[in-house]
């Protein structure tokens, strides 16, 4: 019988050994012994076979991470943290479908089809821990670019994936030494900073200009 587990396992073994997807559902579906209509009850598409396995990493890695008896301890970065570094522990397991399923894909600006779950969940994380940073005062609200946050954070994953693709040192440690340094430094980028102070005092002064009249600096 046709399953989402079985389907998935024969698409990854059948491109990892030609290179290539099937040349249709139906070849696919009479190599695996499977109706082509069962292919169908599952899945629209070779694509939605990859756009599954993809979110299916989002959705175990936050699984994982959640049960961690600090969880709730951590603050919005060491949150951040903790999904890149077990998500690509994570991939290690699948390393060989990863680089194949990510060098396939177009060089566009536009997310590609298959990338489209697995983007939308990890915003969706991402945009909970923010708003979590900016009820503990860990991260800055600020107007324009708060909502932009979690897009920072995509981009980082992203840029990150590409890296550990191309990564030859030992353990992946090159990797591991990206995240925390790039992590470090979108969330120093998120925290409050000399200029949100300069930017409040401007408000401020905005907003009593008649001060200065009191210190002696009105005119004479």
């Amino acid at each position: 019988m046709a399953t989402i587990e079985n389907i998935q396992k024969a698409y990854i073994d059948f491109v990892l050994t030609e290179g290539e997807q099937p040349k249709s559902v139906y070849i696919f579906a009479k190599k695996n012994k499977i109706a082509e209509e069962d292919f169908y009850n599952f899945f629209s598409s070779f694509d939605a076979i990859e756009q599954n396995i993809w979110t299916g990493f989002a959705v175990k890695t936050i699984a994982e991470i959640k049960t961690q008896e600090i969880w709730m301890q951590y603050t919005a970065r060491e949150k951040a943290l903790s999904f890149f570094y077990s998500f690509f522990e994570l991939l290690k397991g699948s390393r060989s479908f990863v680089v194949y399923s990510v060098k396939k894909q177009p060089k566009t600006f536009s997310t590609p089809q298959i990338f489209r779950g697995i983007k939308d969940l990890f915003e969706t994380f991402c945009n909970d821990i923010i708003v979590e940073g900016i009820e503990t005062n860990e991260l800055s609200e600020r107007k324009f670019f708060t909502n932009r946050y979690k897009d920072a954070l995509w981009v980082q994953l992203v840029f990150v994936l590409h890296f550990w693709i191309n990564d030859n040192s030992t353990g992946f440690e090159k990797t591991d030494e990206a995240i925390e340094k790039g992590i470090n430094v979108t969330f120093d980028l998120f925290q409050r900073s000399p200029i949100d102070n300069l930017i409040e005092y401007g408000k401020f002064l905005a907003k009593n200009g008649g001060v200065k009249q009191s210190m002696g600096f009105g005119n004479n």
